[in-house]
């Protein structure tokens, strides 16, 4: 992805078919953390929120933003982590990305208003924003062909953990507290630890970053071949002979005149190419299916509806556990049935179960504002949530991000996943920043 050459694709891979790969999964799951503190941080904040709203007395607008505030930090380190990544290597861009993350969890978590939150919302969207690009560009460099989309996949299962751990330390500490606002450690309101906890994965992660190898692709692109050769020989064994001929491929993959840059998006008559445009309406749409209005907003919306705040936490627990399981469904499948079958069956469970939510909120009782589900609809309410949180995790969730790892041609892979990035933190802030208006509106106008 980042990097003259950017991730081996298919056809491109450092390894020849035969290698097993065994030595990169560990290495794999290293990277992956960085998708761990995405996901951690992403969803943080839904615990968060209701409290958050309170102790600063804000308004619906503002809560959006502040909501949201991390995706715009997160598609400015989308836009830079390749160029970074190219001139520094990409255990730098990881380190940095770790320190990011650290800085938000204590500055969040001593915020003493909302604007403060929101500035160390938006440092920890950088780092979120650089890990979403490095994990799958690092991943994708070092994996053998023939296990990539389940390495690949790593990524979005890390996510899916992080998010769950999240909400999962979120409801420990509000039920440890008796309530996300009340004082807990050191007299601290429960919801600042939800923020300050995120500084252990932060450490973990910086200090694993440490344990991993460079990209062999990186250290050849730097004319650092001695460094490569001594890499891929603990990676992949074998001959010296075999091990000049993977650099040698390697290099050749990587051959061209000019540096890396925007311009690389252009087709010689100076279009935007069609794989671009599939590659960033890709990552617009797998955040314009809203499933971040779940994982951000899912305990104020189960509130609305009549829940109580212990049980949302329970719930939303409930959808995140759902969340890691299904992700293990699209990495079990991924590579035996391609990723277009899988998209396309999860689009379907989608629009199905997003349809029968905007029905019923939609022909509930309105009572003091908010929609009053009687009888079946309360249950079927749920059981369509959660049913829509497994249509995403086996489909949109994972293979998106395996898509975006090897969809790219190598003159312009670098521009075009960070272009794609970018853009999928953008259309996520939009969905964010916009849900809770849309709410006050109507539920059923934001499901359908």
């Amino acid at each position: 992805m980042v990097g003259q050459g950017g991730p081996a694709s298919a056809e491109e891979s450092v390894y020849g078919e035969e290698t097993t790969g065994k030595g990169v999964v560990r290495i794999s799951a290293v990277a992956a953390l960085a998708g761990f503190l995405f996901g951690y941080d992403s969803a943080v904040i839904n615990g968060a929120v209701s409290a958050v709203q309170k102790a600063f007395n804000a308004d619906a607008a503002s809560l959006g933003f502040a909501v949201a505030s991390a995706l715009l930090g997160a598609a400015a380190g989308a836009l830079s982590a390749g160029r970074i990544a190219d001139h520094f290597g990409r255990l730098t861009v990881m380190r940095i990305a770790a320190v990011l993350f650290l800085i938000s969890a204590i500055g969040t978590g001593f915020a003493p208003n909302l604007w403060v939150l929101v500035i160390f919302r938006i440092i920890g969207g950088l780092g979120v924003g650089m890990a979403s690009v490095i994990a799958p560009a690092y991943i994708a460099e070092i994996s053998p062909a023939k296990i990539r989309g389940r390495l690949g996949s790593l990524q979005q299962l890390a996510i899916v953990i992080g998010i769950f751990i999240s909400l999962l330390v979120d409801f420990l500490l509000a039920l440890g507290a008796g309530g996300s606002g009340e004082p807990f450690w050191f007299g601290l309101a429960a919801w600042r630890w939800m923020f300050l906890m995120m500084a252990i994965p932060a450490i973990i992660y910086g200090v694993l970053s440490l344990t991993i190898p460079e990209s062999p692709r990186f250290l050849i692109a730097e004319h650092r071949i001695d460094e490569a050769k001594v890499i891929l020989t603990k990676l992949l064994g074998g001959t010296q002979a075999n091990i000049d001929a993977t650099i040698e491929r390697i290099r050749k993959t990587m051959e061209r005149e000019t540096e890396p840059s925007w311009r690389d998006l252009k087709t010689p008559e100076g279009k935007i190419a069609g794989i671009v445009w599939a590659g960033l309406l890709l990552s617009i749409f797998q955040q314009f299916v809203g499933i971040n209005v779940i994982f951000y907003y899912s305990n104020i919306l189960w509130e609305a509806v009549g829940f109580t705040e212990e049980q949302a936490f329970v719930t939303t627990v409930i959808s995140a556990t759902i969340n890691v399981l299904t992700t293990f469904i699209a990495i079990a499948t991924v590579d035996r049935f391609g990723r277009k079958p899988l998209l396309l069956i999860g689009s379907v469970g989608m629009a199905i179960t997003l349809a029968t939510m905007a029905i019923i909120f939609g022909t509930a009782n309105v009572v003091n504002g908010a929609p009053d589900l009687q009888g079946a609809q309360g249950p079927i309410a749920l059981i369509a949530a959660n049913v829509y949180v497994i249509a995403f995790g086996m489909s949109w969730g994972p293979i998106v991000w395996v898509l975006l790892g090897e969809m790219f041609p190598n003159r312009m892979r670098a521009a075009a996943l960070s272009l794609a990035a970018g853009g999928q933190w953008v259309a996520n802030w939009i969905i964010t920043v916009t849900f809770p208006g849309l709410k006050d509106i109507s539920l059923a106008l934001a499901y359908g």
